[in-house]
């Protein structure tokens, strides 16, 4: 069960996401269904097909469990397989 606080340590594949914000404004506002991640960027299924964004540049809105978590990238920027491990931190400073 996904929550405000556990969302940075749970697999990504598979929600909806969107930018909610970024440094690059040609992301800004893109949504869609998160297909693959990497280290420093998240593959995203839009309607006109894929994009890559970077994580560290931008703001993300997850829909999970019929609720909208906000995630900065710099929070889940690792490895999908390194996530637990290094993104405690962030988990810890999360709010519930």
């Amino acid at each position: 069960m996904y929550d405000n606080r556990n969302i940075v340590l749970h697999e990504l594949i598979g929600l909806k996401a969107k930018v909610a914000d970024s440094r690059d404004r040609t992301q800004k506002g893109i949504s869609g269904t998160v297909v693959d991640e990497t280290k420093n960027t998240l593959i995203i299924l839009t309607k006109e097909g894929t994009r890559r964004i970077s994580k560290r540049i931008s703001t993300f809105k997850f829909i999970a469990d019929k609720k909208v978590f906000t995630v900065h990238g710099s929070e889940i920027a690792f490895r999908p397989y390194e996530r637990i491990e290094k993104s405690m931190k962030y988990y810890r400073k999360r709010h519930l």
